[in-house]
C-alpha cells in the first residue's frame, strides 16, 4: 500500500533570467515570486495561499513547457503503478522518476512536497490500481 497525488505544477523555462520568468508568472496568475530562493538552484516558488497546491518556475535548458509532479511516499511503488496504466520512465534524476504519459506529456514522480500529504493523499492497495 502506498500514496500518492498531483502536488505541483512546474513552468518549465528556457532561459538564463530565473528572476524575471518568475516575476512575470507570479504577475500572470496572482501570486507572489518567492525571494528568499538561493541564487544557485534554478526553481522559484511563486507563493500563494496556505493549502493551494504549489507553483514553481524553473529554468531548464530544453524546449519551454509546464508539466505537472505526483507526490507519494513510495517512488518506486508509484513509478510502477503508473507504468501499468500506461506510462513509461524517462530518466530517473537524484530522487524522483521522470515519466511520460501515453499520450506524451512529460511528469515527475516525486517525495511528499506538501505538509497535508499524509491526509489527502490517495491510496493504492497494489501497483494495478487506478
Amino acid at each position: 500500500m502506498h500514496k500518492s497525488r498531483l502536488s505541483n505544477i512546474i513552468i518549465d523555462c528556457q532561459t538564463d533570467d530565473i528572476e524575471a520568468a518568475a516575476g512575470f508568472w507570479a504577475a500572470a496568475i496572482g501570486r507572489v515570486a518567492g525571494s528568499d530562493a538561493d541564487s544557485t538552484e534554478p526553481y522559484r516558488l511563486l507563493e500563494g495561499p496556505p493549502g493551494e497546491m504549489k507553483i514553481l518556475v524553473q529554468a531548464v535548458r530544453h524546449e519551454s513547457r509546464v508539466h505537472l509532479d505526483i507526490e507519494t511516499n513510495d517512488i518506486e511503488a508509484e513509478a510502477t503503478r503508473l507504468e501499468g496504466l500506461g506510462a513509461k520512465r524517462i530518466a530517473k534524476v537524484k530522487t524522483w522518476w521522470v515519466m511520460e504519459a501515453p499520450t506524451g506529456q512529460r511528469f515527475c514522480v516525486v517525495r511528499p512536497q506538501r505538509a497535508d500529504f499524509e491526509e489527502n493523499g490517495n491510496v493504492w492497495q497494489s501497483h494495478g490500481d487506478a
